[in-house]
């Protein structure tokens, strides 16, 4: 079976070359009906060019256009830029997907129990601050208008196993996470098994997932009540009475509750599409206490939609929510290392085009990961995602892949979220650039 999945993804690094060739992606544009003019500057000239653009680390358009050897001008190829049909984008995104997605679909060694297992989560990144982007998309409350940034909130699903970012959907800053999740569950086959942050445990957001037959493992949200008294009292709260019924126990601090629907319908769904929702749902609460590394402990409250407590073990499923601590990583990979903290287009379509690149260039280096982790036999997560966008960047495609370098493993790492380098001490800009400028020029008359 090694031999087989060894062989399979052995030619994964020259799908990363072929996705990223002009032949390629004009006949890809072929298929979708795009015509173009044959110029310096054409259709898939472009979108090599700003997968070069995003490769190297979102580099300015002269850079670019030094770096290509070509004789245009930034303008003319922030224009051709802009011509660009963002479903041509998309439909490289899925087609890369697919490519990774079938390494890892039924194999047994990429699954959990015969069950698919997904990442989800939400993130942000900033922008230009112009009149077409803070309309789109807003920005912070604290900051004050003129003083401020756009900020859009980003929704992503990946594959647990590969690490591959399945979809993104992007919307204004103010966008709960739920908000979208429904619109990522049909990218999700029957009997997989979704990981998430406590954002995404709501009533609404399990029944949905149950009746797409999908599974949810999350922790439980702050205000939820979670009672595991061998003997609760008849009635109890009134918040508990109305929430929630016990059905049965699995263990210790360990049971199936049979949670009712609430009154009140979330503000991201219609009255129709709450209404089509079911009555009540059996969902089942694990809680556990965990000795962190610093010894102190901590008390985690999971639910789950997977009932059955002998195939699927509180300890096990425990595991799995530690794990999702990835989707972080990869996050970080995307914002941090391939500089996608700080889009640069100025206008919101030309921000989704340059969004969906870094997802697609995001994926290639995936998929190289994928076919060094099978070579080098170890761990997906343990290949350095730096050296492998390194050698993407910079190596032979052509030629063999060298060994990647491969991350020690670090149990019970922790690391303050605090930075040691001090910032600039010029001070915030607390009013618009132009106002200060008039102060400016007023002082010097």
């Amino acid at each position: 079976m090694a031999g087989i999945i060894a062989a399979a993804v052995a030619r994964l690094k020259d799908d990363v070359q072929r996705f990223l060739s002009v032949s390629w992606i004009a006949l890809l544009a072929h298929e979708l009906g795009l015509v173009w003019r044959q110029t310096p500057l054409a259709l898939p000239q472009v979108v090599a060019l700003l997968a070069r653009q995003i490769l190297g680390g979102n580099l300015s358009m002269p850079e670019l256009a030094r770096r290509a050897g070509s004789a245009f001008t930034p303008e003319a190829y922030c224009t051709a830029r802009g011509r660009l049909p963002l479903k041509l984008l998309q439909v490289m995104l899925r087609r890369v997907c697919e490519v990774g997605g079938r390494q890892v679909a039924d194999t047994a060694q990429w699954l959990w129990k015969g069950h698919r297992l997904w990442h989800m989560d939400g993130s942000s990144f900033s922008m230009p601050d112009t009149p077409d982007l803070q309309a789109r998309f807003g920005q912070p409350g604290g900051q004050r208008k003129g003083c401020g940034f756009p900020v859009a909130h980003i929704l992503c699903l990946f594959d647990a196993a590969s690490g591959l970012i399945q979809e993104c959907i992007v919307s204004p800053l103010r966008t709960h996470d739920l908000a979208h999740a429904g619109a990522l569950h049909p990218l999700m086959r029957r009997g997989d098994l979704l990981i998430a942050d406590r954002a995404f445990e709501s009533f609404a957001h399990l029944a949905l997932l149950l009746g797409q037959g999908l599974h949810l493992l999350v922790p439980v949200h702050q205000r939820r009540k979670v009672d595991f008294r061998r003997k609760q009292r008849r009635g109890g709260k009134k918040l508990q009475r109305l929430e929630r019924q016990r059905v049965r126990r699995c263990g210790r601090c360990d049971q199936v509750v049979r949670w009712l629907k609430p009154k009140n319908k979330p503000r991201y769904m219609s009255p129709e599409q709450y209404a089509a929702l079911p009555q009540t749902i059996d969902v089942r609460e694990i809680k556990r206490h965990v000795r962190l590394p610093t010894g102190r402990q901590q008390t985690i409250v999971l639910v789950t939609t997977l009932l059955d407590e002998r195939q699927y073990p509180a300890e096990e499923l425990l595991d799995l929510l530690k794990d999702r601590w990835q989707v972080e990583v990869n996050l970080r990979h995307l914002k941090t290392t391939m500089h996608m903290e700080i889009l640069r287009s100025q206008t919101a379509a030309g921000i989704e085009k340059e969004l969906w690149m870094f997802l697609i260039v995001y994926n290639l280096v995936r998929l190289i990961i994928l076919e060094a982790a099978v070579r080098q036999r170890v761990a997906v997560g343990r290949i350095s995602f730096a050296d492998a966008l390194y050698w993407v960047r910079h190596g032979d495609l052509t030629g063999e892949m060298p060994p990647l370098l491969v991350v020690p493993e670090r149990p019970g790492r922790v690391e303050p979220r605090a930075v040691k380098r001090r910032n600039t001490t010029y001070r915030l800009l607390r009013k618009p650039r132009e106002v200060m400028r008039q102060a400016l020029r007023g002082k010097k008359r």
